[in-house]
This record gives structure tokens, sequence and C-alpha cells, in this order.
């Protein structure tokens, strides 16, 4: 039986202070999944989890960031039936502005609980809260 090698991907939870001081995450929209999450994307041969975080952040919404704090981890089996691990990262925006690019038809700006109530998977709530929680975990 062969083994099916798992899917690395990274991504971010980009946050910034809107209107008021409010706590604001960017969210995102894949029209072909109909889904709501963060920012990510798989690997490049050769890539860094961290460089891989950062680049897919910038494709899918014009900004550039610059990494925070490691967030949880998440794992699950893909659309393929292909085990997969997400690695997160706090960001913060450094420029750019944020707009739907590559596969993200939309993006938005909202507070926590607006994001809480918005995303589609239970695993990107999970890290959300760790998020705001500030249950960040040290990079290994």
């Amino acid at each position: 039986m062969a083994v099916i090698p798992m899917v690395l991907a990274a991504g971010g939870i980009v946050s910034r202070r809107g209107q008021r001081g409010r706590l604001e995450v960017l969210v995102i929209h894949r029209m072909g999944r109909h889904d709501w999450t963060f920012p990510k994307g798989k690997l490049e041969s050769g890539e860094s989890d961290e460089v891989c975080a950062l680049r897919e952040v910038a494709e899918e919404t014009g900004l550039t960031c610059a990494l925070g704090p490691e967030l949880p981890s998440v794992s699950y089996r893909d659309r393929k039936d292909r085990p997969k691990r997400v690695r997160y990262w706090a960001m913060t925006v450094l420029g750019g502005a944020a707009a739907p690019m590559n596969e993200v038809d939309a993006v938005r700006w909202v507070s926590v609980p607006e994001a809480a109530r918005l995303l589609t998977y239970p695993r990107d709530r999970d890290v959300l809260l760790a998020f705001a929680g500030g249950k960040r975990r040290r990079p290994s």
C-alpha cells in the first residue's frame, strides 16, 4: 500500500485596528470552494513554512505582511482525501491594500466575533480563538 505524503501549507491571520480602535481580522472568500477562511496555501519546493505563509497572504490579498507569533497548526484531510497540515502565524500589514486576487473573490475586514460567525470551518474558528485569546504557540 502506497503512503500518501502529507500536504504542507501555511497562512496567516492578518489583523489591524479598525475605526474606533477595534481589532479586525481579514477573511477571504474562495469562489471555487464557496467558503470563508483565512489566506493560506501549499508550500512550493524548497520553500520554508514562514516564506510560504507570507507569499500566500500576498498572492491572495495583495498585502505585504510581517510575521508575528506562530498560532496553532491544524491537520485534516483535504478534498482529495490527503492528509494536510497548515501552519499559521499572526500577521500585521506592512503595505498594500486588501483586495481579492487569484482564486479569492472577496476579502473582508471583520471583528473577531464576526469572523467566528462567518468562517466556514470549525478548525479556522479554533485558530481564531487561539489568536484572540493570545494562546500563541512558540515556534518549534
